[in-house]
């Protein structure tokens, strides 16, 4: 129903226009441009949103802005949107729900959504020095730390922003030697990457082997040997302590080597942080919301502390609320800290923050009041499927892979574990399995049998009893054009967006020949890129079907022909 010209539309005011945030914007623009939304973004880079997943890429001249871009400024604004770009928020008057922003500007509100993101973890090393956020120090500093990252000396820098990927690629363009501290998939993206465009790499952790949160130790191993043969320096089981500095020609200090607590000193010109994230957490907890590992929310996204304000992404953390942990100091869980489940939230509270609109501007436009407990929850998220997208190298990852083939599981009678390893080139898979269903796997070098793995994931469903047959995927005599289930209509290609064969079909039946194209169309591919070589095959095999079904039309019009002479 449309609304009459004198209700009184919703007030959004969104923090944040990151990825996430955009995906916000996008699905709210409808009730926007029909007036029952009042849509006011703030955000403190003065660019169009982009994908921060591919920052790596691009520090490495691997991709270019355009391409990463994922909002649509003028569309928004087109529809009514006001965007507040290139400024703060400084604080958040819950009481009188109003945002304030660096230059004193007040923004009303009757509901708040937080997009803030994460921060990149700043390590315990000596000659860096690191802020603390605790309620105290964001009393006494607020101005210099809300909305702001922590200053990092020259020669050392993390990798979220622009900024950021702009010293890595004058780095890598000057063939100049990258010390990458952290072991994660992020880190190791931008080591390959780096390595590939023609720097000196090396990756230092403090572990036994890259990847330890996602791989067990046998895949860990076969990747690490995977690195080094791409030319990646990796070196392991090493605690960075401090860093040191040289004076540049410039007279300027800069980073000269990370020194660990084994006594290793290692000298580069350039030192990237990969330690991880940490929620963009502080103007919640000075606003006074709970707040644990991230913003805490029901699984309706609406923070405990304050039905009218909600967080999505790397910012939220979403706990069922119970007598037990209501007033507890530690809570389960963290943000998810993986795009495909912030653009699902997003999706979700805008479709639902637009139905709410629509029903206060129909029925009762003099009363905007939240709704409070017992509101519909989010779709429960699967756990996420991690991927290491890199030249020649091949990594998934889903589950818990750390039970071994030889183990007694009194806990879990029906589990089992196969494995299959060949490290001398590189490639290696574990399946885990309870009542012959997947619950996890670990496969490196191993695209197609680890395309076959995810698509028995995503269906829960059980393993072939001789478990080697799906070996056979990355055999030289596998054909994937016979192999019917990987490209079903429904199985899914996508899992940031949830683009399925049958929906970039439909694409390239429109007219999309191409990757990019198709992303365009439908979103496949424009998350983390894992699957952008998933979507070339079912484009190839589309084309090839294409082509097949044209040849036999040719074939029976000149049948016809001959007939009819």
């Amino acid at each position: 129903m449309t609304p009459q010209p004198s209700a009184q539309p919703l007030r959004i005011v969104l923090v944040g226009y990151g990825p996430v945030g955009a995906r916000f914007v996008e699905e709210l623009l409808p009730a926007v441009a029909d007036g029952v939304v009042e849509l006011t973004v703030v955000g403190t880079e003065d660019v169009e949103a982009y994908n921060r997943v591919l920052v790596a890429e691009y520090a490495v001249g691997g991709t270019a802005l355009d391409a990463m871009l994922v909002g649509d400024r003028a569309a928004a604004e087109s529809a009514g949107a006001r965007l507040r770009l290139g400024t703060a928020v400084r604080a958040i008057d819950r009481e009188h729900r109003l945002v304030t922003l660096e230059d004193g500007e007040h923004l009303p509100y009757d509901r708040l959504v937080l997009a803030t993101g994460a921060r990149a973890n700043v390590p315990t090393l000596d000659g860096v020095e690191r802020g603390t956020r605790d309620l105290a120090a964001l009393e006494k500093h607020g101005d210099r730390l809300v909305g702001h990252d922590d200053e990092l000396p020259t020669g050392i820098t993390a990798l979220r922003d622009l900024a950021d990927a702009q010293r890595v690629l004058t780095a890598v363009q000057a063939r100049q030697r990258v010390v990458v501290l952290g072991a994660g998939v992020l880190g190791l993206e931008l080591a390959l990457a780096a390595a590939h465009a023609g720097a000196e790499v090396c990756v230092v952790h403090h572990g036994p082997h890259p990847m330890p949160r996602n791989l067990d130790r046998g895949a860990g191993l076969v990747l690490r040997a995977a690195l080094r043969r791409t030319g990646v320096t990796v070196v392991a089981n090493s605690r960075a302590e401090a860093v040191g500095f040289r004076d540049g020609e410039d007279g300027e200090r800069r980073f000269d080597q990370l020194v660990t607590a084994d006594g290793k000193q290692l000298r580069g010109d350039l030192l990237v942080l990969s330690c991880g994230v940490s929620p963009r957490s502080e103007l919640a907890t000075l606003a006074g919301l709970r707040t644990a590992a991230g913003i805490v929310v029901h699984p309706w996204l609406a923070s405990w502390s304050d039905p009218a304000v909600f967080a999505v992404g790397d910012c939220a953390q979403i706990v069922e609320q119970t007598s037990e942990n209501a007033h507890g100091q530690h809570l389960p869980g963290a943000p998810a800290g993986l795009i495909g489940p912030g653009w699902r939230q997003a999706e979700w509270l805008a479709a639902r923050l637009a139905e709410e609109a629509r029903h206060v501007a129909s029925e009762r436009p003099d009363i905007i009041e939240p709704a409070r407990a017992g509101a519909a929850a989010l779709p429960a998220e699967r756990e996420a499927i991690v991927m290491l997208k890199a030249e020649h190298l091949d990594v998934v990852a889903v589950g818990d892979v750390s039970a071994e083939p030889w183990d007694e599981h009194p806990d879990h009678p029906a589990r089992r574990v196969a494995q299959w390893a060949d490290p001398e080139h590189h490639r290696y898979v574990k399946m885990v399995t309870e009542h012959g269903v997947l619950t996890g796997f670990a496969s490196v070098g191993m695209p197609r049998t680890a395309a076959e793995l995810t698509l028995l994931f995503e269906r829960r469903a059980e393993l072939p009893a001789d478990r080697s047959l799906l070996l056979r995927f990355d055999g030289p005599d596998d054909d994937p054009a016979a192999s019917g289930d990987a490209f079903a209509p429904a199985a899914t290609v996508c899992w940031c967006n949830g683009v399925t064969v049958e929906r970039i079909e439909e694409s390239a039946a429109s007219g999309c020949e191409t990757v990019a194209c198709v992303g365009r169309d439908t979103r496949a591919g424009t998350g983390c890129g894992g699957c952008k070589g998933r979507i070339g095959e079912v484009l190839a095999r589309f084309a090839a079907s294409a082509a097949e079904r044209d040849a036999v039309a040719v074939g029976d019009a000149d049948g016809v022909r001959r007939l009819a002479s």
